[in-house]
């Protein structure tokens, strides 16, 4: 016997609120939290490789820029992680190669003009700068993508909803 138009819609409903009690939103708190941790983390270890090994800073340049950079980077973190989600929901949720450029393009674009502010108060000068905004610029492309993993295993680990969907959508 089939199930009434009614009953379908009921249970249609039941499932979403049922999700919506299990997945977080990655607009709250938690979404914060996850989104400042994955920053910090990988962008900390990263920002040293590029300014040491790449810029050419000196370690004392390093931790300035790292100390400036890890306020700076709890208050980009969300956004970004917002803006990441809006580029791969306007690219239409991108698979493979797609999403390689579209995570790298996102990361490039929103980042790569705070870490330019980030070394030049960490005392870096002419050719630092250049040499670092061009590596961050390599380094942003290349990293997109595992950064984009990283973030998102973050976010599970911490019951935030995956990229770009909806807080009540069926896929949670």
């Amino acid at each position: 016997m089939g199930r009434t138009q009614a009953q379908q819609q009921d249970s249609l409903i039941r499932r979403m609120i049922d999700n919506q009690k299990t997945a977080r939103s990655p607009l709250g708190w938690r979404g914060f939290f996850a989104d400042t941790l994955a920053l910090v983390v990988f962008f900390t270890c990263t920002g040293i490789i590029n300014e040491r090994f790449i810029a050419g800073m000196d370690w004392a340049e390093v931790l300035d820029a790292r100390l400036i950079g890890a306020p700076l980077m709890v208050l980009t973190a969300r956004p970004y992680g917002m803006w990441r989600d809006f580029v791969l929901r306007i690219a239409g949720q991108p698979r493979g190669l797609r999403l390689l450029f579209w995570d790298g393009a996102a990361l490039l674009v929103f980042q790569v003009p705070i870490y330019i502010a980030i070394i030049v108060l960490g005392g870096a000068e002419g050719a630092e700068i250049t040499r670092g905004a061009l590596g961050v610029s390599v380094m942003m492309l290349v990293l997109g993508r595992p950064y984009g993993m990283f973030l998102e295993w973050v976010r599970a680990r911490m019951g935030v909803t995956g990229r770009g969907q909806a807080p009540m959508s069926l896929g949670g």
